[in-house]
Protein backbone atom coordinates (compact mmCIF):
# COMPACT_ATOMS: atom_id res chain seq x y z
CA UNK A 1 0.00 0.00 0.00
CA UNK A 2 1.15 3.21 -1.06
CA UNK A 3 1.97 6.00 1.87
CA UNK A 4 0.72 9.61 1.93
CA UNK A 5 4.22 11.56 0.88
CA UNK A 6 5.70 12.66 4.11
CA UNK A 7 5.67 16.84 4.98
CA UNK A 8 8.52 18.72 3.74
CA UNK A 9 9.79 20.64 6.11
CA UNK A 10 9.25 23.76 4.11
CA UNK A 11 5.68 24.94 4.58
CA UNK A 12 4.28 26.94 1.29
CA UNK A 13 5.18 30.46 1.73
CA UNK A 14 2.11 33.12 1.42
CA UNK A 15 2.97 33.47 -2.66
CA UNK A 16 3.07 29.31 -2.61
CA UNK A 17 -0.54 29.27 -1.33
CA UNK A 18 -2.00 32.41 -3.37
CA UNK A 19 -0.59 31.30 -6.52
CA UNK A 20 -2.14 27.51 -5.92
CA UNK A 21 -5.52 29.18 -5.18
CA UNK A 22 -5.23 31.22 -8.16
CA UNK A 23 -4.48 28.63 -10.33
CA UNK A 24 -7.15 26.63 -9.32
CA UNK A 25 -9.73 28.59 -9.30
CA UNK A 26 -9.06 29.55 -12.88
CA UNK A 27 -9.29 25.73 -14.21
CA UNK A 28 -12.44 25.17 -12.02
CA UNK A 29 -14.07 28.37 -13.82
CA UNK A 30 -12.13 27.15 -17.19
CA UNK A 31 -13.86 23.52 -16.33
CA UNK A 32 -17.32 24.89 -15.17
CA UNK A 33 -17.89 26.74 -18.68
CA UNK A 34 -17.91 24.00 -20.28
CA UNK A 35 -19.38 21.46 -17.24
CA UNK A 36 -22.61 23.88 -16.17
CA UNK A 37 -23.79 24.04 -12.60
CA UNK A 38 -21.77 21.62 -11.37
CA UNK A 39 -19.18 23.72 -9.34
CA UNK A 40 -18.52 21.87 -5.80
CA UNK A 41 -18.00 18.12 -8.55
CA UNK A 42 -15.67 20.22 -10.37
CA UNK A 43 -13.76 21.44 -7.57
CA UNK A 44 -13.80 17.80 -6.41
CA UNK A 45 -12.12 16.11 -9.27
CA UNK A 46 -9.42 18.63 -9.60
CA UNK A 47 -9.14 18.17 -5.91
CA UNK A 48 -8.29 14.37 -7.08
CA UNK A 49 -6.03 15.27 -9.75
CA UNK A 50 -3.90 17.09 -7.98
CA UNK A 51 -3.86 14.81 -4.86
CA UNK A 52 -2.81 12.11 -7.39
CA UNK A 53 -5.92 10.15 -6.52
CA UNK A 54 -8.60 8.35 -9.26
CA UNK A 55 -12.46 9.18 -9.47
CA UNK A 56 -15.36 6.65 -9.40
CA UNK A 57 -18.03 8.26 -11.53
CA UNK A 58 -22.12 6.55 -10.81
CA UNK A 59 -24.38 8.06 -12.62
CA UNK A 60 -27.28 7.90 -15.12
CA UNK A 61 -26.11 7.92 -19.10
CA UNK A 62 -25.69 11.31 -20.70
CA UNK A 63 -25.33 13.44 -17.63
CA UNK A 64 -21.79 14.78 -18.33
CA UNK A 65 -19.41 12.07 -17.07
CA UNK A 66 -17.41 11.71 -20.14
CA UNK A 67 -17.73 15.21 -20.56
CA UNK A 68 -15.65 15.93 -16.93
CA UNK A 69 -12.94 13.81 -18.04
CA UNK A 70 -12.05 15.38 -21.07
CA UNK A 71 -12.49 18.79 -19.92
CA UNK A 72 -9.95 18.62 -16.94
CA UNK A 73 -7.60 17.10 -19.31
CA UNK A 74 -8.05 19.68 -22.29
CA UNK A 75 -7.60 22.46 -19.20
CA UNK A 76 -4.06 21.00 -18.77
CA UNK A 77 -3.10 20.00 -21.84
CA UNK A 78 -2.99 16.45 -20.66
CA UNK A 79 -3.01 13.65 -22.87
CA UNK A 80 -6.25 11.54 -22.64
CA UNK A 81 -7.85 8.27 -23.48
CA UNK A 82 -10.69 6.14 -23.41
CA UNK A 83 -11.06 2.89 -22.89
CA UNK A 84 -14.95 1.17 -23.41
CA UNK A 85 -15.44 -1.79 -21.23
CA UNK A 86 -17.10 -4.42 -22.54
CA UNK A 87 -17.29 -8.42 -21.82
CA UNK A 88 -14.39 -9.30 -24.14
CA UNK A 89 -11.92 -6.93 -23.35
CA UNK A 90 -8.91 -8.70 -22.56
CA UNK A 91 -6.10 -7.24 -19.99
CA UNK A 92 -3.79 -6.60 -22.79
CA UNK A 93 -6.32 -4.49 -24.37
CA UNK A 94 -5.72 -1.81 -21.52
CA UNK A 95 -2.51 -2.19 -20.97
CA UNK A 96 -0.35 -2.97 -23.76
CA UNK A 97 1.77 -5.89 -25.78
CA UNK A 98 5.20 -7.21 -26.33
CA UNK A 99 5.42 -7.89 -29.82
CA UNK A 100 8.13 -10.04 -31.67
CA UNK A 101 9.61 -7.29 -34.46
CA UNK A 102 10.96 -9.30 -37.56
CA UNK A 103 12.92 -6.16 -38.64
CA UNK A 104 15.36 -5.65 -35.20
CA UNK A 105 15.02 -9.50 -34.19
CA UNK A 106 13.20 -8.31 -31.04
CA UNK A 107 10.48 -7.86 -28.62
CA UNK A 108 8.83 -4.63 -28.58
CA UNK A 109 6.58 -3.27 -26.16
CA UNK A 110 3.37 -1.70 -27.70
CA UNK A 111 1.96 0.55 -24.90
CA UNK A 112 -2.12 0.49 -24.52
CA UNK A 113 -4.37 2.97 -23.87
CA UNK A 114 -3.14 3.40 -19.87
CA UNK A 115 -0.19 5.55 -21.15
CA UNK A 116 -2.16 8.94 -20.77
CA UNK A 117 -2.29 11.49 -18.31
CA UNK A 118 -5.73 10.95 -17.50
CA UNK A 119 -7.56 7.83 -18.61
CA UNK A 120 -11.38 7.13 -18.82
CA UNK A 121 -12.68 3.85 -18.00
CA UNK A 122 -16.01 3.82 -19.22
CA UNK A 123 -18.77 1.63 -17.87
CA UNK A 124 -16.04 -0.22 -15.59
CA UNK A 125 -18.28 -2.83 -14.36
CA UNK A 126 -19.15 -4.27 -17.78
CA UNK A 127 -15.46 -6.07 -18.19
CA UNK A 128 -14.81 -9.22 -16.71
CA UNK A 129 -12.91 -9.10 -13.13
CA UNK A 130 -9.74 -9.98 -15.19
CA UNK A 131 -9.90 -7.16 -17.35
CA UNK A 132 -11.12 -4.84 -14.41
CA UNK A 133 -7.84 -6.10 -12.40
CA UNK A 134 -5.67 -4.55 -14.85
CA UNK A 135 -6.08 -1.75 -13.67
CA UNK A 136 -4.91 -2.59 -10.04
CA UNK A 137 -1.11 -2.37 -10.48
CA UNK A 138 -1.23 1.35 -12.38
CA UNK A 139 -3.60 3.08 -10.27
CA UNK A 140 -1.31 2.39 -6.96
CA UNK A 141 1.83 1.87 -8.48
CA UNK A 142 1.50 3.95 -11.72
CA UNK A 143 3.66 1.62 -13.58
CA UNK A 144 1.97 -1.28 -15.71
CA UNK A 145 4.40 -4.60 -15.80
CA UNK A 146 3.94 -6.88 -19.12
CA UNK A 147 6.25 -9.66 -19.37
CA UNK A 148 8.07 -8.82 -16.34
CA UNK A 149 9.27 -5.67 -17.56
CA UNK A 150 7.74 -2.11 -15.54
CA UNK A 151 6.61 0.43 -17.82
CA UNK A 152 5.76 4.18 -16.42
CA UNK A 153 2.88 5.66 -17.19
CA UNK A 154 3.12 9.51 -17.66
CA UNK A 155 2.75 11.85 -14.78
CA UNK A 156 0.17 13.21 -13.52
CA UNK A 157 -2.25 10.08 -13.88
CA UNK A 158 -5.78 10.23 -13.47
CA UNK A 159 -8.29 7.28 -14.12
CA UNK A 160 -11.55 8.26 -13.80
CA UNK A 161 -14.23 5.04 -14.29
CA UNK A 162 -17.52 4.83 -14.80
CA UNK A 163 -20.06 3.23 -14.13
CA UNK A 164 -23.97 3.29 -14.48
CA UNK A 165 -26.49 2.28 -11.25
CA UNK A 166 -29.00 1.20 -13.82
CA UNK A 167 -28.75 -1.49 -16.27
CA UNK A 168 -26.77 -3.84 -14.09
CA UNK A 169 -27.19 -7.05 -16.45
CA UNK A 170 -24.49 -8.54 -17.43
CA UNK A 171 -22.21 -6.47 -15.42
CA UNK A 172 -19.47 -7.44 -12.53
CA UNK A 173 -19.79 -6.00 -9.27
CA UNK A 174 -16.09 -3.83 -7.93
CA UNK A 175 -14.66 -5.69 -5.55
CA UNK A 176 -13.80 -4.37 -2.27
CA UNK A 177 -10.05 -4.01 -3.07
CA UNK A 178 -10.36 -1.92 -6.51
CA UNK A 179 -13.17 0.32 -5.00
CA UNK A 180 -10.54 1.27 -2.02
CA UNK A 181 -8.51 2.34 -4.70
CA UNK A 182 -10.41 5.20 -6.22
CA UNK A 183 -9.52 7.79 -3.95
CA UNK A 184 -13.09 9.36 -4.48
CA UNK A 185 -16.50 8.60 -5.54
CA UNK A 186 -18.48 11.16 -6.98
CA UNK A 187 -21.96 11.81 -8.93
CA UNK A 188 -22.73 14.30 -11.54
CA UNK A 189 -26.15 13.83 -11.26
CA UNK A 190 -29.10 15.91 -13.07
CA UNK A 191 -28.90 20.12 -14.06
CA UNK A 192 -31.18 22.29 -12.94
CA UNK A 193 -33.37 23.69 -15.18
CA UNK A 194 -31.18 26.84 -15.81
CA UNK A 195 -28.04 25.27 -16.13
CA UNK A 196 -29.30 22.43 -18.37
CA UNK A 197 -30.84 25.73 -20.73
CA UNK A 198 -27.51 26.96 -20.64
CA UNK A 199 -26.39 23.15 -21.97
CA UNK A 200 -28.64 23.41 -24.56
CA UNK A 201 -27.47 26.51 -25.64
CA UNK A 202 -23.88 25.76 -25.22
CA UNK A 203 -24.03 22.53 -27.54
CA UNK A 204 -26.02 24.52 -30.07
CA UNK A 205 -22.72 27.07 -30.44
CA UNK A 206 -20.42 24.02 -30.47
CA UNK A 207 -19.41 24.24 -26.86
CA UNK A 208 -17.21 21.12 -26.00
CA UNK A 209 -13.89 20.20 -24.22
CA UNK A 210 -11.94 20.18 -27.53
CA UNK A 211 -12.50 23.91 -27.70
CA UNK A 212 -11.49 24.48 -24.14
CA UNK A 213 -8.46 26.66 -24.41
CA UNK A 214 -6.05 25.14 -21.31
CA UNK A 215 -4.69 26.99 -18.29
CA UNK A 216 -2.07 24.93 -17.68
CA UNK A 217 0.28 22.36 -18.28
CA UNK A 218 0.93 19.09 -16.86
CA UNK A 219 4.81 20.10 -15.73
CA UNK A 220 2.91 23.04 -13.88
CA UNK A 221 0.48 19.89 -12.39
CA UNK A 222 3.46 18.39 -11.26
CA UNK A 223 4.97 21.40 -9.18
CA UNK A 224 0.95 22.10 -7.65
CA UNK A 225 1.09 18.40 -6.28
CA UNK A 226 4.43 18.62 -4.86
CA UNK A 227 3.21 22.24 -3.11
CA UNK A 228 0.17 20.32 -1.89
CA UNK A 229 2.35 17.25 -0.01
CA UNK A 230 3.83 20.16 2.05
CA UNK A 231 0.70 21.43 3.79
CA UNK A 232 0.30 21.40 7.53
CA UNK A 233 -1.97 18.45 9.34
CA UNK A 234 -1.64 18.86 12.73
CA UNK A 235 -1.16 16.34 14.62
CA UNK A 236 -4.80 16.26 16.82
CA UNK A 237 -6.32 16.50 12.95
CA UNK A 238 -4.29 13.54 12.19
CA UNK A 239 -5.76 11.62 15.57
CA UNK A 240 -9.77 13.17 14.36
CA UNK A 241 -9.19 10.93 10.82
CA UNK A 242 -8.47 8.25 12.49
CA UNK A 243 -11.08 8.12 14.82
CA UNK A 244 -13.38 9.12 11.86
CA UNK A 245 -12.60 6.10 9.90
CA UNK A 246 -12.46 3.75 13.51
CA UNK A 247 -15.97 4.84 13.98
CA UNK A 248 -17.10 3.14 10.35
CA UNK A 249 -15.48 0.36 11.39
CA UNK A 250 -17.57 -0.18 15.36
CA UNK A 251 -20.69 0.74 13.53
CA UNK A 252 -23.24 -2.03 13.95
CA UNK A 253 -24.78 -1.30 10.92
CA UNK A 254 -21.30 -2.08 9.21
CA UNK A 255 -19.41 -4.83 8.16
CA UNK A 256 -16.20 -3.19 6.53
CA UNK A 257 -15.52 0.20 7.46
CA UNK A 258 -12.58 2.31 6.08
CA UNK A 259 -9.39 1.23 5.96
CA UNK A 260 -6.14 2.80 6.89
CA UNK A 261 -5.73 3.44 2.98
CA UNK A 262 -9.14 5.31 3.36
CA UNK A 263 -7.52 7.38 6.15
CA UNK A 264 -4.60 8.51 3.97
CA UNK A 265 -6.32 9.19 0.95
CA UNK A 266 -8.31 12.16 2.62
CA UNK A 267 -5.23 13.50 4.37
CA UNK A 268 -3.84 13.62 0.90
CA UNK A 269 -7.72 14.97 -0.53
CA UNK A 270 -7.58 17.90 2.79
CA UNK A 271 -4.05 19.31 1.47
CA UNK A 272 -5.03 20.02 -1.45
CA UNK A 273 -8.71 21.03 -0.46
CA UNK A 274 -6.84 23.64 2.09
CA UNK A 275 -4.25 24.77 -0.13
CA UNK A 276 -7.34 25.93 -2.49
CA UNK A 277 -9.15 27.67 -0.12
CA UNK A 278 -5.88 29.28 0.72
CA UNK A 279 -4.59 27.91 3.33
CA UNK A 280 -1.21 26.10 4.06
CA UNK A 281 -2.71 24.10 6.68
CA UNK A 282 -6.02 21.75 6.96
CA UNK A 283 -8.20 22.52 9.21
CA UNK A 284 -11.42 20.37 10.17
CA UNK A 285 -13.91 21.43 8.05
CA UNK A 286 -11.64 20.67 5.05
CA UNK A 287 -12.19 16.88 6.38
CA UNK A 288 -15.71 17.10 7.06
CA UNK A 289 -15.93 18.43 3.62
CA UNK A 290 -14.36 15.64 2.04
CA UNK A 291 -15.79 12.52 4.71
CA UNK A 292 -18.61 11.69 2.40
CA UNK A 293 -16.50 11.22 -1.54
CA UNK A 294 -13.45 9.84 0.29
CA UNK A 295 -14.90 7.39 2.83
CA UNK A 296 -18.50 6.40 1.33
CA UNK A 297 -17.92 3.73 -1.50
CA UNK A 298 -15.32 2.54 1.06
CA UNK A 299 -18.63 1.05 3.41
CA UNK A 300 -19.28 -2.11 2.99
CA UNK A 301 -22.86 -2.49 4.94
CA UNK A 302 -24.35 -5.22 7.11
CA UNK A 303 -27.10 -7.14 5.40
CA UNK A 304 -29.41 -5.98 8.20
CA UNK A 305 -28.37 -2.30 7.38
CA UNK A 306 -29.34 -3.16 3.56
CA UNK A 307 -32.79 -4.18 4.88
CA UNK A 308 -33.43 -1.31 7.15
CA UNK A 309 -32.33 0.80 4.42
CA UNK A 310 -29.42 2.52 6.38
CA UNK A 311 -26.81 3.92 3.69
CA UNK A 312 -23.47 4.38 3.94
CA UNK A 313 -23.97 8.53 4.37
CA UNK A 314 -26.24 8.25 6.86
CA UNK A 315 -22.98 5.99 9.15
CA UNK A 316 -20.97 8.68 8.08
CA UNK A 317 -23.03 12.13 8.95
CA UNK A 318 -23.12 10.13 12.62
CA UNK A 319 -19.12 9.70 12.53
CA UNK A 320 -19.31 13.51 11.74
CA UNK A 321 -21.77 14.10 14.52
CA UNK A 322 -20.27 12.08 17.68
CA UNK A 323 -16.62 12.32 17.20
CA UNK A 324 -15.11 15.40 19.19
CA UNK A 325 -13.60 17.97 17.09
CA UNK A 326 -9.82 18.70 17.94
CA UNK A 327 -10.51 22.44 19.68
CA UNK A 328 -8.94 24.93 17.17
CA UNK A 329 -5.76 25.70 19.79
CA UNK A 330 -5.26 22.22 19.74
CA UNK A 331 -4.81 22.04 15.91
Amino acid sequence: MTQAPLANPAAPTAEDVHGFATLFARLAAGIESVVLGKPEVVRLALTALLAEGHILLEDVPGVGKTTLARTVAASVQGQWRRIQFTPDLLPSDVTGVTIFNQATRGFEFHPGPVFANIVIADEINRASPKTQSALLEVMEERTVTVDGVPHAVPRPFLVVATQNPVEMDGTYRLPEAQLDRFLMKLSVGYPTEAAEIDVLRGAAAGHNPDSLPPVTDTAVVGQLVALAQRVHVAEPLLAYTVRLAAATRNHPQVRVGVSPRGAIAITRAARVYALAAGRAYVVPEDLKALVEPVFAHRLLLSADAQVRGVTALDVLREAVETVAVPAPAAA
